[in-house]
């Protein structure tokens, strides 16, 4: 017979503690269906943010059609068997990117902009200012809720002072969350120590395991076998993938740091961190969709690659740096490169959304009960506006959002009234962020 068991129950032992997914001992989590009777255990709904860098090439990732009748443009197509799981959002602007008087600096306003709808202080000094992110406003209402208030992450070391772009501090190319207008939170890109802040590590005991090369489970034996006890089928088989997954993690970060690294820019590679960029991004998605699994936090930042990122991509025949390929000049063969690394970052998408999709949680997945928004703060790289913005959005948000569609808004519609919809989605009401106007209205069909 299953024993009851809290939402909150971790497994602890020797200093680690592992936070469980959802299991049908804990009780019934709600179905978002219509017609589903209300449960007192709603399924938690998550937010995350993918940010890639120096825009896109517009005419391969806009679809022509509205609606649900649309065919996905070139870019869009590693999102094929995932068709019905987002919505394609055109119009959508980021007026504070733009000048405004500043002058240049378009990647360092575009990232800064974002998720804040800010405009950034020109400086590259100490007295940085933008706003607070959507994301750390979601945190702060949610923080009682799980272990950890947020995630930040990416792949791309950046610089927390000096000039970046245009006499802008590098924090605003490099930053994505800010905690307050002052206050950006930087990114962790060692996924060992995003794995280790996930779990709670100490010193001691991570070096304990270290040298012993014991997993995190190692240490939770005696409390597991404890629970298995409690557990049926059902639950007993989804606590063992669950916890193949967590090892799954720990040994390709273990095989990251013993791999030689492969002819890379100048500068020492950190270890820990993947040799291949793919397998980098991958990994981090991995952890993010282990923090929603588990219920660590809810709420996730993800960086792909820095706001002007001059990254090459030799491993999709594309040796040239991506910002320099960005402007373009209208010439079609470097404008068709831009589109092969646009396609590689929703390829990356697509193994997120996939993972989500395949994890079941109640009466749905994790993606049903997850807000996914992936898109850039600049539109055509070469011209560096910051209106029609590429902006998708996945997820059910617990039964908010109607995906499967490519929904138009008006001109000049600014792109936090998307981050406010979602806010109101978690339940988290304010009267504007940034230079919200209100809601977007279309987003549940």
């Amino acid at each position: 017979m299953t024993i009851p068991l809290s939402r909150r129950t971790v497994l602890r032992g020797l200093g680690a503690a592992v936070a469980l997914p959802w299991l049908e001992a804990m009780g019934p989590v709600a179905s978002w269906a219509a017609d589903a009777k209300p449960s007192t255990t709603p399924a938690p709904n998550r937010l995350a943010f993918l940010y890639v860098p120096n825009g896109k090439n517009m005419v391969d990732w806009t679809p022509k059609a509205e609606g649900a009748g649309y065919e996905l443009p070139n870019i869009l197509e590693p999102l094929k068997a995932l068709k019905d799981e987002f919505l394609v959002l055109t119009g959508l602007t980021a007026d504070k990117a733009r000048a405004n008087g500043d002058g240049g600096g378009d990647h360092a306003r575009a990232l800064s902009a974002f998720l804040t709808g800010c405009q950034a202080r020109k400086t590259d000094g100490t007295d940085i200012r933008a706003g607070i992110s959507i994301d750390q406003v979601a945190a702060a209402r949610l923080a009682n809720l799980t272990r950890l208030p947020s995630l930040e992450i990416g792949t791309e070391h950046g610089a927390m002072a000096g000039n970046c772009d245009s006499g802008y501090s590098c924090v605003y190319s490099s930053t994505m969350a800010w905690r307050s207008a002052t206050q950006p939170l930087p990114k962790e890109v060692n996924p060992k120590l995003v794995f280790e802040r996930l779990f709670g590590a100490t010193d001691a005991n991570k070096a304990r395991r270290e040298v012993d090369r014991k997993s995190i489970l190692d240490f939770v034996r005696d409390d597991s076998k404890d629970l298995s006890t409690k557990l049926g089928g059902s639950d007993k088989r989804k606590l063992d993938e669950y916890f193949t997954s967590i090892r799954d993690i720990e040994g390709r970060i273990e095989r990251a740091a013993k791999l030689p690294p492969l002819e890379a820019p100048k500068g020492a590679k950190p270890t820990g961190i993947p040799a291949t960029y793919q397998d980098h991004i991958r990994l981090m998605c991995d952890l993010m969709v282990l923090a929603f699994q588990a219920d660590i936090t809810r709420v996730c930042t993800f960086v792909l690659a820095n706001e002007g990122s001059n990254k090459p991509y030799p491993f999709i025949s594309v040796s040239e740096g991506h910002h320099d390929l960005s402007h373009h000049g209208n010439d079609p063969r470097k404008k068709l490169k831009i589109r092969d690394i646009n396609r590689f970052h929703t390829t990356q998408l697509a193994y997120l959304l996939t993972k989500l999709k395949s994890i079941k949680e109640g009466d749905g997945t994790l993606l049903d009960h997850s807000m996914i928004a992936y898109g850039s703060g600049n539109s055509d790289g070469n011209a560096h506006n910051h209106d029609d913005l590429p902006i998708l959005l996945a997820g059910r948000g617990c039964g908010t959002i109607k995906p499967g569609r490519h929904l138009k808004f008006a001109k000049e519609t600014p792109l936090n009234n998307l981050w406010v919809s979602m806010l109101d989605r978690l339940n988290v009401k304010v009267a504007a962020l940034g230079d919200s106007t209100g809601g977007l209205t279309k987003l549940n069909g």
